[in-house]
């Protein structure tokens, strides 16, 4: 208890399905949230399509406080987890929120990050870090403290400014800030064209674009650079094995575009890089509402052909091919490509505020810095 808010660990399938509706009464007529979809949401709080929840225990809560005619209403929602397979790599006790939402009201906050705290206590950790994706991955992670003023790109956060103010009153200290570039296709600088052709040309590699007649083969390659290339330094993040990478292939092949990606190879076909873009489908959720049936599919269908940006959310290039112009030339030829396709911007995020090579690639490329989301620590 805290004042009169109640929070209770979501247990019935009911409260859950309250737990997933609940921003849609704390952002109703706030023109720059976007939907999810709602069958999406419920295939990422079950274990079964999250490999975050396979990794070690979790749990979903809810504030509840009385409204009007004494009947307690919904004004606030958390994840808490713990993830035992990173902690086991990285030699922590380390927990995570995730999917913090509350109504303007400290009171509300405070009494979820006490629930959290108390939870993650009991199971063993001695910090905490959030909000992290559900199920981290890309989507959902880090609370937005710059950029208000327009709609997340496909799978990114958003949320009200006045969270910063909770977290920060409640003692969490940043962690990590993450970046989100903008790009302009005419802002492009024109000697990338060159640069890429020559860096090709002298380094002996090729950008092949993502082939979805042969998924697996180009997963096995995008597994082989990740192994490689993650820093073993960065505390969040290790590499997803692969069927880990095969099942976020299943889920995202109904939405590639295949001219957004492409795979590096060296001339004799060993992969050497990669980047992954798709199109921002979020252009298509802001209409649908959290639906897709009944008349949501129609839209769907009708409104990605209209689809006019593009979010590229990751890229990664092995150690000893940095500095050869691998990222451009990935970068060129996505955008190369996507001009044709009526793609006129996209975002490039998120980047670690530690990653200054890819950050003076990205600015190299004609990004602007628009957008920054935040992972905050708190010790327990």
């Amino acid at each position: 208890m805290s004042g009169d808010v109640t929070v209770r660990t979501v247990e019935t399938r009911r409260e859950r399905e309250t737990f997933i509706r609940l921003p849609w009464r704390l952002y109703q007529g706030d023109p720059n949230w976007v939907p999810p979809l709602l069958g999406d949401m419920r295939r990422t709080l079950t274990e079964a399509g999250n490999s975050q929840f396979k990794a070690g225990p979790h749990a979903l809560a809810l504030a509840w406080r009385e409204g009007p005619g004494g009947r307690p209403e919904p004004v606030g929602r958390l994840v808490a987890g713990v993830n035992e397979t990173l902690n086991r790599a990285k030699g922590a006790a380390t927990g995570y929120i995730s999917l913090f939402e509350s109504v303007q009201d400290y009171e509300v906050a405070r009494a979820l990050f006490d629930w959290a705290v108390g939870w993650l206590r009991d199971h063993g950790c001695a910090s905490v870090k959030g909000p992290v994706s559900p199920t981290n991955g890309d989507d959902f992670r880090g609370l937005l403290v710059m950029g208000f003023d327009s709609p997340p790109v496909l799978m990114d956060s958003y949320n009200p400014p006045y969270y910063v103010d909770f977290f920060e009153r409640y003692g969490f200290t940043k962690d990590i800030d993450l970046y989100a570039y903008r790009y302009r296709r005419e802002a492009m600088p024109e000697r990338y064209d060159r640069v890429a052709a020559y860096a090709m040309r002298r380094y002996g590699f090729r950008c092949d674009r993502l082939d979805l007649k042969d998924l697996d083969r180009d997963i096995r390659d995008i597994k082989t650079v990740l192994d490689l290339a993650m820093p073993g330094e960065w505390a969040d993040l290790i590499p997803p094995t692969l069927e880990e990478l095969r099942e976020l292939g299943r889920t995202l092949r109904p939405l590639a575009d295949p001219c957004l990606s492409y795979v590096a190879r060296s001339e004799a076909g060993e992969p050497i890089g990669f980047i992954i873009g798709l199109p921002n489908y979020n252009e298509v959720l802001a209409r649908l509402n959290g639906r897709l049936f009944p008349t949501g599919f129609v839209k769907f269908l009708w409104y990605r052909r209209r689809i006019r940006s593009v979010r590229i959310f990751v890229l990664f290039v092995v150690p000893e091919w940095r500095k050869r112009g691998v990222t451009g030339a990935m970068f060129w030829h996505l955008w190369k490509a996507a001009g044709p396709r009526g793609y006129e911007w996209g975002e490039g995020s998120t980047i670690g505020e530690t990653n200054e090579e890819m950050r003076r690639d990205a600015e190299r490329a004609g990004g602007e810095h628009y957008k920054t989301y935040r992972i905050y620590r708190l010790d327990l």
